[in-house]
């Protein structure tokens, strides 16, 4: 088996198979997590370890574009209950502020342990000696401890790209104990907000009463010696200079310019692009726009709403109901304010190819983002990086995880409906300067704070991990 000296760990693979295709057709994986890797693997040389995204398949180790990939194979069992039961129906809502309530099933626990085992066993065969492990995300929380045990020779990341809640709601789980070790089982355990790492922090604390200063946590070792784990905020960012480079391109431009004709021309697009998850606030912006619609201060004739929604865990109860009641309420706003010339809400319940987003990102006047809760909200960032004329208005919710640094943005409390209307309206009627000076703003951060500065900055502080702990060694 080939020994890599830097391994990703992560739920799935970061390639899909070809529809249509063969055995050995793949293609790289849509979605944030690949986008923002996809430049350390190229470097990096390395391999990485995840499922192929299909029950009961069993594939060998194979190479593509550079990476080296090792499938961990799931049974139809062990997706139920470990992806969409305890992954999707426990984690997510908790992790959420308990916006979906989380189910709790011995059931499901148990075969989250099984699989997480299985991922550290996977990355445990895959890395060289002395190796750097990173683990990433809330399905394979237990593995940093999983993989300390059986190699304690390696270097361990995780990174949590959702939230981490408030302890009030964290005590509820019933495993929280067994999650806490998991993690610190990582030298370096990495959140999206500052807030989400004192989360954390206050967690480890009320649970296992360990000592933790600034952003060190103290773990008594079996010897009497103590290790030293880091939990902090390392935001994730996105490829900006590819967004700028295809915002650029005269083929996506004149793409963007025909998305306005085939809407009608309309004076002013407001763009939504989320997983159709109950976190995006999808529900509260369409109340907000059918409202807005109702009281007059926004006439069809001049102004749309596109909704992307792009499917998402569809045999999730939850997720089931949430496309049932967005479509319901999609179809009563249609009815009531669209006319023969003009659609009110264009809804695009499919997934597109980043090319096609970009060209949406150009055509929009306003990017929603209005989410009710998100780790940080890499769209966001995109239609930011895409906006090269430094036009358009972004309305970002301050339980996105982008809130943080993104702070030039109309910024909104999307539970608040109200004042989502008022949030709508100002970005709508901004001028031209106010939008260029907010957009400034925003291109800065984000070009400054891209993918590549994300990823070395957690590099950089697993290979300090590793000085300390060779230090430690030595002595």
């Amino acid at each position: 088996m080939t020994q890599a000296e830097f391994v990703v760990v992560a739920n799935r693979l970061p390639v899909d198979r070809v529809p249509g295709g063969g055995e050995d057709d793949w293609r790289r994986s849509p979605g944030g997590l690949v986008t923002a890797l996809e430049p350390v693997m190229r470097r990096a040389d390395g391999a990485w370890v995840g499922w192929v995204g299909q029950a009961d398949h069993h594939v060998e180790p194979f190479d593509f574009d550079g990476t080296h990939l090792v499938p961990v194979a799931l049974s139809s069992e062990e997706v139920e209950l470990y992806y969409e039961g305890m992954s999707n129906d426990t984690f997510w809502p908790l992790y959420h502020d308990v916006i979906s309530a989380p189910q709790y099933h011995r059931e499901w626990w148990d075969a989250y342990v099984k699989v997480n085992r299985r991922f550290a066993e996977a990355a445990a065969d895959t890395a060289a000696e002395g190796a750097t492990v990173w683990v990433q995300d809330y399905q394979l929380q237990l593995v940093p401890r999983l993989l300390r045990e059986r190699r304690p020779d390696l270097t361990i990341g995780y990174f949590h790209h959702i939230p981490f809640p408030a302890y009030g709601l964290y005590s509820q789980l019933p495993w929280r104990r067994q999650v806490i070790e998991g993690l610190l089982g990582a030298d370096v355990i990495g959140f999206q907000r500052v807030a989400d790492a004192g989360n954390f922090a206050r967690a480890v604390r009320r649970v296992l009463h360990y000592t933790t200063k600034g952003s060190g946590i103290h773990i008594p070792e079996d010897d009497g010696s103590t290790r030293v784990a880091v939990a902090r905020a390392f935001p994730i960012s996105i490829d900006s200079e590819a967004y700028v480079e295809m915002a650029r391109r005269e083929d996506i431009q004149a793409r963007a310019a025909e998305i306005r004709e085939g809407l009608g021309n309309p004076r002013t697009i407001l763009l939504g692009v989320d997983r159709l998850d109950y976190t995006k606030g999808i529900r509260h912006r369409l109340k907000a726009f059918g409202e807005l619609l109702a009281g007059g201060e926004v006439d069809v004739a001049d102004v749309t709403l596109v909704q992307v929604a792009s499917p998402s865990r569809e045999r999730v109860g939850a997720y089931m109901q949430l496309r049932d009641e967005i479509e319901l309420t999609v179809a009563r706003i249609a009815g009531d304010y669209d006319t023969l010339d003009h659609t009110a809400v264009r809804y695009l319940h499919h997934s597109y190819p980043r090319e096609e987003m970009v060209a949406l990102f150009l055509a929009a006047d306003v990017m929603l983002v209005t989410a009710l809760r998100d780790g940080m909200n890499l769209v966001a960032k995109e239609y930011v990086a895409t906006r090269t004329d430094n036009r358009g208005v972004l309305v970002l919710s301050e339980f996105a995880g982008a809130a943080d640094e993104l702070s030039s943005a109309v910024m909104v409390n999307p539970h608040d409906i109200d004042g989502l209307k008022e949030a709508i309206v100002r970005a709508i009627e901004m001028s031209p300067a106010e939008q260029s000076r907010r957009m400034r703003s925003l291109r800065r951060k984000v070009l400054d704070n891209d993918v590549g500065r994300w990823s070395r900055s957690f590099l950089d502080a697993l290979v300090e991990a590793r000085r300390v702990k060779d230090g430690k060694d030595a002595a």
